[in-house]
Formats: structure tokens, C-alpha cells, sequence
């Protein structure tokens, strides 16, 4: 009898790691930005050739914040728990004299949870491929945080809101 309770509590156990693993790997995962463009429109840049990100970053930024960090974007300081920022990478097209959006090639999202991405300052980063939600980040921390990490100043935040 008592070796049946043992077996028992030892999978029980076990089970519950495992699944706790499962919860907590799921929970830390950023979440897809449903209805970004309606945020706020941070600012855009054009990275051209010739510039040190074309390779990983040429094309249209547009940079949005949601309304727990708009405040924060325009006053500066620490951004909240909530504040989701969002990188939206769109090919740069040459078209009858002008610079013009081509199809999405990723679309980055910071998202802040000082509790859950500790070991990235506060911030969860993730790239969906194109028009997808196919992630494409697999280690936040040396892919994201690793270039963000010398903006600790500006709470590892790269863009400044354009007045």
C-alpha cells in the first residue's frame, strides 16, 4: 500500500513539473499585437543600402506604442508592465519616383512583464515572419536583448517619440 502511495505522489509529482514547465514556457511567450495600427504611431525610417543594419534590417519602420506606454514614449522613464512596443518591418520598394511600402517582412514586438522576462530587462522580445505568426525568435536574449541591452537608459527602448 505504501509503495502504491509513493508511485503515486512520485508521478503526481512529476506530472505537475512537467506540466508547470508546459504552462510557464507558454506563459512567456509574447503574445501576437491584435489591432496594433490602431496604436500610436511612434515614427518611421527608411534603412537603405549602405546603412550597418540593411542586411538584417533594410526596409520601412514603423514604430507604434499601446496606450500603458505612450505616456512613458513621449515623457520618458521606465515603462510599465503592459507596455507593448511594436517594429513593423515592411520591404522598401522604388516606384515611379518614390520610396514605397512592399510586403511585411517581420514584425517585432517588445512587451514588458518585469516579472516574466527578468533576464531581459523586463522585456519579452518576438518576431512574426511576414503576415504570419510564425515566430521567429529563438533566443531573445543574445538575438534582442543583447542590442538592446546598452539603451538601459531609455529602459533598453531604441526609439524616442517624434514631437
Amino acid at each position: 500500500m505504501k509503495k502504491h502511495i509513493v508511485i503515486s505522489l512520485s508521478i503526481g509529482i512529476g506530472l505537475n513539473l512537467v506540466l508547470a514547465g508546459t504552462t510557464w514556457s507558454e506563459e512567456a511567450k509574447v503574445t501576437y499585437p491584435e489591432g496594433y495600427r490602431d496604436w500610436t504611431h511612434v515614427k518611421s525610417m527608411v534603412i537603405q543600402p549602405g546603412h550597418s543594419l540593411y542586411d538584417s534590417f533594410g526596409g520601412i519602420h514603423h514604430i507604434y506604442v499601446n496606450d500603458k506606454g505612450r505616456n512613458v514614449m513621449i515623457e520618458g522613464g521606465s515603462y510599465p508592465d503592459g507596455a507593448v512596443l511594436i517594429f513593423d518591418l515592411l520591404e522598401a520598394k522604388s516606384e515611379n519616383n518614390a520610396i514605397v511600402e512592399g510586403k511585411r517582412k517581420v514584425l517585432g514586438v517588445m512587451e514588458k512583464d518585469s516579472k516574466k522576462y527578468k533576464d531581459t530587462g523586463g522585456w519579452g522580445f518576438e518576431g512574426f515572419k511576414g503576415d504570419t505568426r510564425e515566430r521567429v525568435v529563438t533566443d531573445a536574449k543574445s538575438a534582442c536583448f543583447s542590442c538592446h541591452e546598452p539603451q538601459k537608459q531609455s529602459d533598453y527602448v531604441f526609439s524616442t517619440y517624434r514631437k
